[in-house]
């Protein structure tokens, strides 16, 4: 399957998905059919939308054009040409880089509706963002290791209030029973027969506990993105909707 033949096929299903959505009575969304116009000739259509709306039957002509650059004007004469040969048909001509000048000018004069249509690039899946401020405070404790203790099992800490990676928040006496948690000391305890199980030196015996506290506010963009939700954008390159409609992921 060609580029062009895939997104006649991708125009198709997103046609498909708006009758859908609006709840649209709609008879048929073809792909690649002919109709005869008043000439007797027939006419190659990329996608054929009939659907009914308070009782009236539209039949839409469906011109894709997959190009790289915006679609001249010739592109759009030569779709009008083909509506004034169909019987009561409107017109729609959807293109992925949009349209240029000339080409507006025509179809706004001759009522052909122009659209871009593409998958959707950069941030345009998101649909909206938040600024949110975060104060975070910090509360880390500090020991005092018994420098005689120290001295005696060869261990040699500076003076002061040193901090020590636990092996977890118990502290301990002598024979290893369980006296308290660190969530449960106060900043500034003392104590005379206590140890912290460290990770790099083991059991120690701690004198003290003191907590030092930092500050620190925050801010963060978070953002709703529905990349994983959107397939398609389409938009009217005429100005007579400057909103982006989002599709619905297709089947």
């Amino acid at each position: 399957m060609n580029a062009n033949t895939e997104y006649e096929l991708f125009t198709r299903e997103v046609y498909r998905q708006l009758s859908a959505y609006h709840h649209t009575c709609f008879t048929k969304v073809q792909h690649n059919i002919k109709l005869k116009g008043r000439s007797g000739c027939e006419h190659q259509i990329d996608v054929y939308w009939e659907y009914k709306k308070d009782g009236i039957t539209h039949r839409v002509a469906i011109e894709c054009k997959n190009y790289k650059k915006r679609v001249p004007k010739e592109k759009v004469c030569a779709f009008y040409g083909t509506l004034v040969d169909l019987d009561d048909v409107e017109g729609i001509m959807v293109s992925k880089k949009g349209f240029q000048k000339g080409a507006k000018q025509y179809a706004e004069h001759y009522r052909i509706s122009l659209k871009e249509l593409r998958e959707p690039e950069g941030e345009e899946t998101i649909l909206g963002g938040i600024n949110i401020g975060f104060h975070i405070e910090r509360k880390r404790p500090l020991y005092k290791v018994d420098k005689k203790w120290a001295t005696e099992h060869n261990i040699d800490v500076p003076d002061g209030f040193i901090h020590l990676t636990p092996v977890d928040d118990k502290l301990r006496d002598s024979k290893g029973i369980v006296i308290t948690s660190l969530r449960t000391v106060e900043d500034g305890s003392s104590f005379e027969d206590v140890y912290l199980r460290t990770i790099s030196l083991g059991a120690v015996k701690i004198l003290e506990v003191k907590y030092e506290y930092t500050k620190e506010n925050r801010q963060r963009n978070m953002y709703i993105d529905a990349e994983g939700f959107v397939k398609a954008i389409l938009k009217d390159a005429l100005g007579e909707n400057p909103g982006v409609k989002i599709i619905r992921q297709l089947p």
